[in-house]
């Protein structure tokens, strides 16, 4: 298949797929699950990217499994985070602006959007699907996995450590300054954006992976610049009054020995 046509089906299974969710968000009233889906989403672009291109390859077989592993985690943990907390506070506050169009305003301004995303982050996914199955392996492979493996473990360790802050009551309106947080504000998201670089590094093994760049670049500038640490910290300041200290003195988002206190 041809490049643009093989783009067009993923932008249309990516699309389609938001719109499923979309129709469940209407009948549970919570555009927030969207969160929960956003994982999967990679998983049925890797798991059918195959069939429209050269067929299955070994490479395309090993990044459906990260992939997958990944997006499990991800999944799970954004849903028990969530689990009767009802709509998260940034689409509740779009459907607080627009109560009687929301519904049809939703599905552009959230499903559609993350539909687009999905596919521009799956970049690496759909490089590694299109590749010829002759390509043998490289050390680029190994090194992919090994930096999917450190970010994957590098972000669900900072969850661990933020969940168990949260539970104790002790720590409410407090700010987590130990562990992977004492070093970077937002652990997490640096692991998250890790684990894309590493499958970028697989698919750079192929003749056109530096293609696959798109992926890791866009999802680090999300992380950072849109809806994780911007749009984060804002409440953050405004809820913590500890918060303003711990943002002079430690990274925002790569690990870095923290500053000393005045």
């Amino acid at each position: 298949m041809e490049a643009v046509g093989f783009l067009a089906w993923a932008f249309g299974i990516a699309l389609g797929y938001m719109t499923c969710v979309w129709a469940l968000s209407l009948v549970l009233r919570n555009a927030s699950i969207v969160d929960s889906f956003w994982g999967p989403g990679f998983v049925i672009l890797a798991a059918t990217a195959p069939f429209l291109a050269d067929g299955w390859s070994w490479r395309a077989l090993l990044v459906l499994a990260l992939v997958s592993v990944w997006a499990a985690r991800l999944a799970a943990h954004i849903t028990i985070r969530n689990w009767g907390k009802g709509e998260d506070w940034r689409y509740r506050k779009w459907r607080d602006d627009a109560p009687a169009s929301f519904w049809w305003r939703s599905y552009f301004k959230v499903f559609v959007l993350q539909g687009v995303l999905l596919v521009v982050v799956a970049s690496p996914i759909l490089v590694v699907a299109s590749s010829s199955r002759a390509i043998g392996a490289t050390p680029l492979d190994v090194a992919g996995c090994a930096v999917w493996l450190f970010g994957l473990l590098y972000e669900t360790i900072a969850d661990l450590q933020l969940a168990r802050f949260k539970r104790d009551p002790a720590n409410r309106g407090r700010v987590l300054d130990r562990g992977l947080w004492r070093t970077s504000r937002h652990p997490n998201y640096f692991g998250e954006a890790v684990v894309w670089w590493g499958i970028f590094l697989i698919a750079l093994s192929t003749p056109t992976g530096y293609w696959a760049a798109i992926g890791p670049i866009a999802i680090t500038f999300l992380l950072v610049r849109v809806s994780g640490v911007r749009m984060l910290e804002k409440g953050l300041r405004e809820r913590k009054p500890e918060y303003a200290d711990y943002v002079r003195r430690t990274s925002p988002f790569v690990p870095w020995p923290p500053r000393r206190r005045a």
